[in-house]
């Protein structure tokens, strides 16, 4: 299609829209016949200006709608990426992941996690062009939940219990260095191979303790007065204070379109501050889009992150590279990375790269 001519010309031009001028008579057949070209072209015409819009970005979650992404749904209500002239769609993760859509192009941004992202590029640093540039919470809000009932009060209590593990390196190494450096055996925890989306009913049936993050499944427990103990892993070790979840973009898309990252980031930024001044304000609006969830979850989850959005950081987003890169030289040490932090390449807004696989860059 030519540069400028609009729809209603273009159909005219190419006799696919009669004018005034040439108005004649038609059998019902061709007539049929125009109407379907005319809407095919139309299709044709809007699906290249979805493709080529610089204006469109697409955020891929890392899960279904929760707290996490509280931020990015007040944004897209209050219109403040449309102030900054962005079209912005929220979209769910397929089965394979986030990371793998942003990294092939299908999504501009998305929410994954420190622990993930840096394996992952270190082990296909070609087909993985992917940046961290924020995190959605300044610090972990991850840790072990087990019922009061088990009696695991500290990392060494797993002696004997039934853990539930994702089966991945990740697991075993963090689970095995805290029962260690509390003195007790790993190799009397049972690490049991579990992949449960509810964790409670997998601690009333298979398991004695799971990995949550206190955000939902803590705060679950809090609303439905369930009775557990929770050991915060940054508590119990510095280095595993890691940056879980971040948001991620796609290089090759922010080396073209910097001043559009920053607009996002931009309203982003204002979106996370609202729900850290107005969390009751903030969850009913994430209930507006995701009506399913539980009410009184996510009021009571809002308040929870409200001060740990920004947290300690100097602004929301910051990611401070002694932490970060501190968590991937332990993966690094442990075997869990093939290449150390200062290898892990990234697209800086500045630089043109950005070391340890993040950038500060692209925030206001």
């Amino acid at each position: 299609m030519e540069k400028g001519i609009s729809m209603k010309n273009y159909l005219m031009k190419n006799g696919l829209l009669p004018d005034n001028s040439r108005r004649g008579a038609e059998s019902r057949r061709t007539q049929g016949k125009k109407r379907v070209i005319i809407f095919f072209v139309i299709c044709v015409f809007l699906a290249s200006c979805a493709k080529n819009d610089p204006s469109k970005i697409r955020v891929c979650l890392d899960w279904t709608p929760n707290t996490n992404h509280t931020g990015l749904y007040v944004a897209l209500d209050k219109n403040w990426f449309a102030e900054e002239g962005l079209n912005v769609e929220i979209i769910q993760p397929p089965e394979d992941g986030a990371l793998l859509l942003l990294a092939s192009g299908k999504a501009e941004f998305a929410v994954d996690f420190q622990e993930t992202l840096g394996p992952a590029v270190a082990r296909n640093r070609d087909a993985l062009p992917i940046t961290a540039v924020a995190a959605i919470i300044s610090h972990n809000t991850s840790g072990i939940m087990s019922l009061v009932s088990t009696g695991i009060n500290r990392p060494r209590d797993l002696e004997g219990k039934r853990f539930a593990s994702w089966e991945t390196p990740l697991v075993t190494a963090l689970i095995k260095s805290i029962v260690e450096a509390d003195g007790g055996d790993f190799g009397k925890v049972r690490m049991i191979p579990n992949y449960a989306t509810d964790a409670f009913s997998a601690m009333e049936t298979d398991v004695d303790a799971v990995w949550i993050y206190y955000a939902w499944d803590g705060i679950a427990a809090e609303v439905s007065n369930k009775k557990i103990n929770y050991l915060d892993l940054g508590e119990l070790n510095p280095l595993f204070d890691f940056y879980t979840p971040v948001l991620v973009i796609n290089n090759n898309w922010a080396k073209n379109n910097p001043e559009m990252a920053k607009k996002f980031l931009k309203a982003a930024s204002r979106g996370y501050s609202f729900a850290s001044e107005n969390p009751d304000e903030a969850a009913g609006i994430l209930l507006k889009y995701a009506p399913e969830l539980d009410r009184q979850l996510v009021i009571t989850s809002q308040r929870y992150l409200a001060s740990r959005y920004r947290g300690d950081a100097e602004r929301w987003g910051e990611i401070d590279p002694v932490r970060w890169n501190g968590f991937y030289q332990w993966m690094y040490n442990n075997g869990l990375l093939e290449i150390e932090p200062q290898q892990i390449r990234g697209q800086g807004p500045e630089s043109g790269f950005a070391s340890g696989g993040f950038t500060n860059g692209y925030l206001p």
